[in-house]
């Protein structure tokens, strides 16, 4: 997303992380930037029972936890490793500098946070009210509209069955019926245990 020399030159340092590691806590005052280098990094919550809600799972070239870091708020969501991950953090300061000094950076930035605010808002409206097999196609079709994959079965979701749960409110075992009646429709395709839309 942001150039990494840009990065470093306004003072972002490379920071690693094993999986599992917590980047940041759901309450936490949100004092930096973060874009990944390597490794792959989710956001998530959890419900009184305990069960995981994710909010979010962010790769190579991407940054997270912006919002809450421009809006002045607490962090609403954790952000842990899901892999050995290294990341590059820029203090708050560093990147309002850097945002006000790059307009085009700013755009980039204004511009994602757009997609994700649309990615919310559809989440929310299925999650509330679809069926499982409605849930999983819709999330599906939408990481591949960010991936930019047009043909029928070309993209391979690159997420387990747990992932696709936590992502869409639903249990494991529902998610694992709803894909097998979806490749039944031929809405989907299921090879090796990876799912192809």
């Amino acid at each position: 997303m942001i150039d990494e020399n840009l990065l470093v030159k306004y003072g972002a340092r490379r920071v690693s992380f094993s999986k599992g590691d917590q980047l940041f806590r759901e309450g936490e005052s949100a004092n930096n930037f973060y874009q990944i280098v390597s490794g792959e990094i989710k956001m998530n919550n959890y419900n009184e029972d305990g069960k995981e809600f994710i909010q979010g799972i962010f790769s190579i070239g991407q940054s997270f936890g912006e919002p809450p870091l421009l809006a002045n708020v607490k962090y609403p969501a954790n952000a842990e490793a899901i892999s050995e991950a290294e990341v590059f953090q820029l203090s708050k300061e560093q990147f309002l500098e850097l945002l006000s000094s790059n307009p085009k950076v700013h755009l980039k930035i204004t511009t994602t946070l757009a997609k994700r605010l649309y990615y919310k808002a559809i989440m929310v409206s299925e999650i509330s009210s679809q069926e499982p097999e409605h849930r999983i196609l819709r999330i599906i079709d939408y990481l591949k509209q960010v991936d930019k994959v047009e043909g029928q079965f070309d993209y391979r979701l690159d997420l387990t069955r747990q992932q696709l749960a936590d992502l869409t409110g639903l249990r494991v075992e529902t998610v694992i019926r709803a894909t097998k009646s979806l490749e039944k429709k031929g809405e989907l395709q299921i090879k090796k245990r990876k799912i192809y839309r």
